[in-house]
């Protein structure tokens, strides 16, 4: 089973109400091969909802305690996140997925590369919370931007 973010079929949970369907990942849910998640919803945060940049850091340092997910009005959201990612990670188990798709450059979900907490659209290397969080236990991460490289 893989676990795939929620918005790349197509849900309505991307931080602006919308979504960023991508037709070969909601093939797969249709394939019964996917499921489903938001890690940003599963953390209780609504949709649609400010958006957030990890600041001083990448998704390990949030994992660590040493950096913070922040909107541009310097609200902080790291709780949730953290909740979100960990969520993820009981669906992911339960399911018995090793492998993820999950949204590039997301906070929670990017992998390789963020946004850089300034909020300009630069960007930084590093991994989203979620991201890193199942890497750490052994999930192998790819985004719609490296689909081509999963071995379904």
């Amino acid at each position: 089973m893989i676990i795939v973010s929620a918005c790349l079929c197509g849900i309505n949970c991307k931080y602006d109400g919308g979504n960023n369907l991508d037709e070969r990942v909601l093939k797969l849910l249709k394939e019964g091969k996917a499921i489903p998640v938001c890690p940003e919803q599963l953390g209780g945060q609504e949709t649609p909802r400010a958006p957030h940049e990890i600041v001083n850091g990448n998704g390990r340092d949030v994992l660590a305690g040493k950096a913070r997910i922040l909107g541009p009005e310097e609200d902080d959201v790291t709780p949730e996140f953290l909740k979100g990612a960990y969520e993820s990670l009981k669906i992911a188990e339960a399911v018995g997925a090793n492998i993820a798709i999950l949204k590039a450059r997301s906070p929670s979900c990017g992998t390789s590369e963020i946004y850089d907490g300034t909020f300009t659209g630069a960007k930084r290397l590093g991994n989203g919370v979620t991201a890193e969080l199942l890497l750490s236990r052994g999930i192998k991460v790819f985004t719609e931007e490296n689909l081509g490289e999963v071995d379904l």
